[in-house]
This record gives C-alpha cells, structure tokens and sequence, in this order.
C-alpha cells in the first residue's frame, strides 16, 4: 500500500499549499486541522479532512491510523493556547506529564511532538522535502541591491537571532542602523514587524533577519515568510528581509518577490 500523507495544519498558507500539491499529483493524504489556527479557511468539502482541538491528541492519532497514514508533516504556524483552552485528553495529559515541569519553547515541543509520533509509529519529513523550490535561496532576490548599513544589520541580526535561538526563544530579529529594534518571542514575526514599525528611526529602514535556531531539526518549524511578511514590511516602512538560506521556508515566492519590487523592498538570502 502507498505510503499516506497526514499533513498536521497550523496557520497561514502552507498547508494548503501541501494539501494542493498532493492533490495535483493524485497523492493520497488527510488533513488534520487544528480547530482555531486558520485552517478552516481554506478546507473544502472535497478535500478529506477532519477538524481537532489540539488537547486532543488521542482521538487525533486514532483518526490518522484510520486513514492509513504512515507519514506526518506539521505545517504552518500554531498559536500555544493555555493549558485550560488546550482541555488535554487523557494522552495529551500523560504526554505533558512525561516532558515535566519544566518550560519548553516551540522547538523543544516540536521535538517532543515529533519523537512522540515516532514512537506511535508514524515517519515526521519535513514539507521542505514534499514542495519543490520551498527553501530560501542564496543571494539577492529583487530589484532592490542592499547598500552598505544593511549589510552591517543583516550581519548583527544573524548574530542576535543566533543567541536568540540558542535558548530556544525565536527566529527574527529586527535592525536598523546597528540598533536591535525588536526579537521575536510568543508574538509572531508579523506582530514583531509592525511593533517596531512604530520604533523605527530616521534614515534607511530597518531590516528583517530570520535564521533557524541552533541545532533545530530542520523538519520542524523553518523560520518561514511569505507574501504576508512582506506586506507587512512594507506597511511598517522596512528596507528589506536577509533569512538564512536554504533553512527558511519562502511560501507565495513569486507574489513576494513581485510586491517587494513594487515597494523597493529587498529580499536576500544568506549565509548564517
């Protein structure tokens, strides 16, 4: 039997993206869509489907064996609910008891999340591995050229975003003129974008730079961007994005790019 796609959907448009291109292909797959994180938004009565709250882990796996999947990929961004939103079941409680007391950022739950299913039987790949041309390549992709200050940002934010992901805090730091505007923590990129919008100084706008975390298993939660970064950047008065490339996940290319050429925006890929 063919191996089964379960693609696990958080937020924003990368799990659709999975889900399309599985289907263009004649695939088999099921989505598991987590109830308040924008799935809904795109799921169709033709696409096969079902909606869970995220405690409850053990009616999740019961469905996914139902459907014959032997391969799980996590795809899209997860809003953490509390404890008391979350209404673990029984499993997800025993699963919480098992990591302990003590706190986890996103990649050490992710980790755990992925050992888990490993140990149910399941194959974690990462969606850098099922869509082609997904990870960010290396250089210059717009008509905007980086002068000479941004390249001194996007060399202090790699630095930054490096102690930042080393405690297991986030992906993205923002810069201008040698000043750390913002870092990313439970906010989201987009949240952090438009706060320091609002901090930015005279002169050349600030830069994004997004890099993966230190010894990050590169299936779980790529730093990403995508139109909505960009847009973002633009209405917050930003000079430009530097992500690590081939270790960030660049969804809607071809429409980011387009839109920050219209903006003179630059979008870069670099070496971390």
């Amino acid at each position: 039997m063919a191996d089964r796609l379960g693609i696990i959907a958080g937020g924003g448009d990368l799990p659709r993206q999975v889900a399309e291109t599985f289907r263009r292909g004649g695939e088999p797959f099921f989505v598991i869509a987590l109830e308040g994180q924008g799935a809904d938004a795109w799921l169709t009565p033709d696409l096969p489907h079902a909606v869970f709250r995220m405690g409850a882990a053990g009616a999740i796996l019961e469905r996914l064996r139902a459907e014959g999947v032997t391969e799980i990929v996590l795809a899209g961004g997860v809003r953490r609910p509390s404890l008391s939103d979350l209404r673990p079941d029984w499993y997800a409680a025993r699963f919480f008891a098992r990591l302990g007391l003590k706190a986890l950022g996103d990649d050490g739950l992710l980790r755990a999340v992925s050992a888990l299913l490993e140990e149910e039987g399941f194959r974690v790949v990462g969606v850098q591995s099922l869509i082609a041309d997904l990870l960010m390549p290396s250089g210059l992709l717009t008509h905007a050229a980086l002068d000479e200050q941004a390249l001194v940002d996007i060399a202090h934010g790699l630095k930054v975003a490096h102690a930042l992901g080393a405690v297991d805090v986030g992906q993205a730091v923002v810069v201008q003129g040698g000043l750390v505007l913002g870092v990313e923590a439970i906010e989201g990129t987009d949240a952090l974008i438009t706060r320091c919008g609002a901090l930015k100084r005279e002169g050349p706008g600030p830069v994004l730079v997004k890099r993966a975390k230190p010894g990050q298993d590169r299936r779980l939660d790529l730093p990403t961007i995508g139109p909505d970064t960009v847009a973002a950047c633009i209405a917050a008065g930003f000079a430009g994005i530097a992500t690590e490339a081939g270790a960030t996940l660049f969804v809607g290319r071809a429409e980011a790019v387009q839109a920050a050429d219209a903006a003179g925006l630059f979008i870069t890929g670099v070496s971390a």
